[in-house]
């Protein structure tokens, strides 16, 4: 089979496993109040089914791409549908808070494997620059409606209920989808060369799991468990394993056996302010959606149906401020993102004071629509921008890097800013959506001051940078010409 006949059709078949991961990101947002109540689960536990998930992907996301280098892209793809379809189901069948969990988390770890070999297909079926740049467009769509239909899907089916529990459909949905895919990738997709003189990295994975676990872990069980001294251990403990973790990284650099991440990009201060805001965006991004979900629910006691299509109109907004900022970012550079600052730091407020019992429905739907329109013109261009003064040739390795670094963010702000609003949730739901919308306030200065401290130009020769990296960047995340598309 031809590929270059068929790559278009290629396309919208690998487009299935970003459409399918941030569906399955959002869908839950809307469907916490009545998971809750399905498995009987704790306020910690309703927050481990976001997070557990997020921090699944997070800690594969860099070895899913070299999987793909190493094994095919199209083998990779399929093994990564196919364990996400099973995971699906496995969480749809779950009778306890437990067991959903486990299942969550070996969802989003499919995932990670799945997603970077999207990617890897459009750089390599479109070598024309702008059909590259149609079919990262369509990349960008996807995410972008993902999001929204994941919203109302998500209150659609809670409010549905056949011969099962509503809330499971939000998980069987993906059984067909993902059988359909399977069935396309094995007649139309081909394979890539594949590179299995790369080794894996193995150790560093464990290495950069069980940080993420001690760190994120603690944050979301210690709360509830009233902080006891096992969750100050672990968060103790986290510290330690990353330090020990980048130590590693390093000895394997200098050694050239190949690391998971390249150290090296640190020494480059712009990327390390990006990574900064990339914390703040996403930890704010994410909590939000829990926040506004659970708020909309249970505090303003609209149902589950209509409170998932309420995120329409701003889904709308969010894509059409994604396509001006795509435009206005050539001209005005990082002044495009800051607007976008200012609109959510706006509308965080406006929603801080105004969203109490008997507001009216389209004040909550204009206040959501200026959020909308903000994160449309800050996530889309938010590594484009921060990665602007990375060398060419570490393309791959910082893609790498800042997608794992986001997924670890959006797990983060379920656990930190999620957590004060569930302990205020005491104090009743008003209490605790202002107090957990402070917290986003706070992520939306830190946004801020890391765009300020952001150099708003391209690197000038001359400029300090590390040294070429030799076969230690992911082919299946760079991008052309230095450009990077961000997964949610």
């Amino acid at each position: 089979m031809n590929p270059v006949k068929n790559k278009w059709l290629e396309l919208i078949i690998v487009l299935a496993a970003p459409l399918l991961s941030v569906i399955d990101v959002f869908i839950i947002n809307i469907a916490i109040p009545t998971i809750k109540k399905g498995v009987q689960a704790t306020d910690a536990q309703i927050q481990l089914v976001i997070a557990g998930y997020l921090l699944g992907y997070a800690a594969f996301l860099i070895t899913g791409g070299r999987a793909g280098d190493h094994f095919g892209r199209k083998k990779v793809f399929f093994w990564g549908m196919f364990a996400f379809t099973v995971a699906s189901c496995l969480c749809g069948l779950s009778t306890s808070a437990l067991q959903l969990n486990v299942t969550r988390f070996f969802q989003g770890m499919s995932a990670s494997f799945m997603v970077p070999q999207t990617i890897a297909f459009i750089q390599i079926l479109f070598t024309d620059t702008k059909e590259r740049a149609k079919a990262f467009g369509l990349f960008g769509i996807t995410l972008g409606t993902a999001a929204a239909i994941g919203q109302v899907l998500g209150g659609y089916l809670s409010d549905t209920h056949w011969v099962i529990e509503g809330w499971r459909l939000i998980f069987f949905i993906n059984l067909p989808i993902g059988i359909l895919t399977l069935w396309a990738t094995h007649q139309y997709v081909t394979e890539t060369k594949s590179d299995q003189g790369t080794p894996f990295d193995y150790s560093g994975i464990l290495i950069l799991t069980a940080a993420l676990f001690c760190l994120i872990y603690p944050l979301i069980q210690g709360r509830e468990a009233g902080w006891p001294v096992w969750s100050f251990g672990l968060l103790a403990l986290s510290i330690g394993i990353f330090a020990f973790f980048i130590a590693n990284q390093k000895r394997k650099l200098a050694r050239q056996e190949n690391p998971l991440i390249d150290v090296r990009l640190f020494t480059i201060p712009s990327f390390n302010i990006g990574l900064g805001a990339v914390l703040f965006h996403f930890m704010l991004h994410t909590a939000y959606l829990l926040l506004s979900a659970v708020y909309l629910q249970n505090g303003l006691g609209i149902s589950a149906l209509y409170c998932g299509l309420y995120f329409v109109v701003p889904g709308l907004l969010f894509i059409a401020s994604s396509v001006v900022a795509s435009k206005l970012i050539v001209r005005y550079g990082k002044r495009v993102l800051q607007v976008g600052v200012v609109l959510l730091g706006i509308a965080f407020y406006l929603q801080m004071e105004l969203w109490t019992p008997g507001i009216s429905p389209w004040l909550i739907v204009g206040l959501m629509g200026i959020w909308g329109l903000g994160n449309g013109l800050v996530l889309p261009s938010l590594l484009n921008v921060a990665l602007k003064n990375v060398p060419a040739h570490y393309a791959g390795a910082a893609a790498g890097i800042y997608s794992t670094f986001q997924q670890t963010a959006s797990a983060l702000g379920v656990s930190i800013i999620g957590g004060i609003f569930f302990y205020y949730t005491k104090d009743g739901w008003q209490a605790a959506f202002q107090a957990g919308t402070l917290g986003l306030l706070v992520c939306v200065v830190g946004v801020g001051i890391m765009l300020y401290w952001l150099p708003d130009g391209t690197a000038t020769p001359g400029q300090s940078q590390p040294p070429k990296a030799s076969g230690t960047h992911s082919p299946s995340t760079e991008k052309p010409e230095g450009q990077f598309v961000p997964t949610e």
